[in-house]
């Protein structure tokens, strides 16, 4: 008996192989695939394949195989996929976790930008008094994603997990619905958002791998009513009455020590999360701090974290000026730095470590140095009570400033992040200048 693995498997070489394959997905009978070249699609062998029932040539290429094995056959060629185009496969566990988590939220980023640079806008207006009948709409806009920002979290967990997307955004919408508000768990009323995106991300999860262990038991004829139906009940029903409360212990706890280590030991806690961001970015490890962006800007309308972690890239462009200065002779590298030093203004930062810093090697530690000293400058006024923060997660460098938002206002804000650039840059340079080469180069 031939398996959904097996169609799947079948399929794969047939269609052109993983490098043709731009887009999966399936409707109620048809895997529809996104090709980059349809010449490369042996027609007759897959109409000749056992369990398809049809091709159509439409926008996307579309092989018919009959309700409920369709889903079962798509969550197997994704898998499949998803195997054979791994690039990184010396990739540690926690790597492949951390990775697939960030492709959650990754696509939100855009978004989140435009969303927060609209309320920062809003917020100008209405503190000036300016346009009175156009602020509620721009408040409108500005707002109405993130009120859904746990359907859209949700929708993209079961899409990276193998599950049915829409499904990860129904059962991630109990968190936000009103009707929670009628509902007790642990002997305490919820409210609508409370876990946030986490509660989202778990929801979702949970809703996956019921959607995976029905898809493997329900009989073929009755997976297009059954499936759907326990995917969205029991993790519904588990969202409401467990994973929301824990979900809303944790956010909640989050944004205590963020704020608690901002007030208390703002000067360590900037210098240290200024000076390791460019080894977490090196290493991966970054990605776990996006989830923690998204809930402190759900939570408190900003990420007080981000501004210290931007003085990274503060320190690196100190560094990457220094080499440019010292190395005169090294055409090539002085070229480079050229190139990337606009991006790393901007805060791109990956084009100046690996092409100038890490493979110098001292000026990667120095640069380290540089981002250290931002992240002190910023975090000493987070202690003073004045804690700047950030709308949105993506941009640093000069593209934050928009993106600002602080206790003393936009000005008061912007002027401490820009402190914190400054030191940021001249502490990278000093020790990279006095410290970051050998002589003898």
């Amino acid at each position: 008996m031939t398996t959904s693995y097996d169609t799947a498997a079948a399929l794969l070489p047939l269609v052109g192989g993983p490098a043709n394959i731009t887009s999966v997905a399936h409707c109620m009978t048809r895997l529809r695939l996104g090709l980059a070249d349809r010449d490369l699609v042996d027609g007759e062998a897959l109409r000749a394949l056992p369990g398809v029932l049809g091709v159509v040539e439409d926008d996307t290429y579309q092989i018919v195989l009959g309700p409920g094995v369709v889903a079962r056959v798509t969550a197997d060629f994704e898998a499949l996929l998803r195997k054979e185009t791994r690039t990184a496969r010396n990739a540690t566990p926690l790597k492949r976790t951390l990775r697939r988590v960030a492709n959650v939220f990754v696509p939100l980023i855009p978004a989140l930008i435009g969303c927060g640079i609209l309320a920062g806008v809003n917020g100008l207006l209405v503190n000036a008094g300016w346009l009175p009948s156009l602020t509620p709409a721009l408040a409108a806009i500005a707002s109405a994603f993130m009120s859904l920002l746990a359907v859209f979290v949700g929708y993209n967990t079961a899409k990276e997990f193998g599950g049915t997307p829409v499904l990860g955004g129904a059962v991630a919408a109990v968190v936000v619905h009103p009707g929670v508000a009628k509902v007790t768990a642990f002997g305490v009323t919820l409210a609508p958002g409370q876990g946030g995106v986490l509660g989202a991300l778990a929801a979702a999860l949970l809703g996956t791998y019921v959607e995976k262990w029905c898809r493997g038991r329900v009989p073929a004829a009755l997976d297009v009513l059954v499936t759907p139906t326990v995917t969205v009940l029991v993790p519904g029903l588990a969202t409401l009455y467990v994973l929301m409360y824990a979900a809303g212990t944790v956010s909640s706890a989050i944004g205590t020590a963020a704020n608690w280590l901002l007030s208390t030991t703002g000067v360590f806690a900037g210098a240290v999360l200024g000076g390791l961001f460019l080894p977490l970015v090196m290493l991966g490890l970054h990605q776990a701090l996006i989830p923690i962006h998204t809930t402190l800007i759900e939570q408190q309308g900003s990420t007080a974290l981000l501004p210290l972690l931007a003085m990274a890239g503060a320190g690196q462009v100190g560094a990457a000026v220094a080499v440019y200065l010292r190395l005169r002779h090294d055409v090539g590298l002085r070229t480079t730095i050229r190139s990337a030093l606009p991006a790393g203004l901007l805060g791109v930062g990956e084009p100046l470590i690996y092409g100038v810093s890490l493979p110098l090697g001292r000026p990667f530690l120095t640069a380290c140095a540089g981002g250290a000293a931002g992240g002190a400058f910023v975090g000493l006024f987070a202690m003073l009570g004045e804690r700047v923060g950030a709308t949105a997660i993506g941009p640093s460098g000069w593209a934050l400033f928009p993106l600002l938002a602080g206790d003393g206002g936009l000005g008061t804000a912007a002027a401490v992040y820009a402190g914190g650039l400054l030191t940021g840059y001249a502490v990278g340079f000093g020790a990279t200048y006095a410290f970051g080469l050998p002589r003898q180069r």
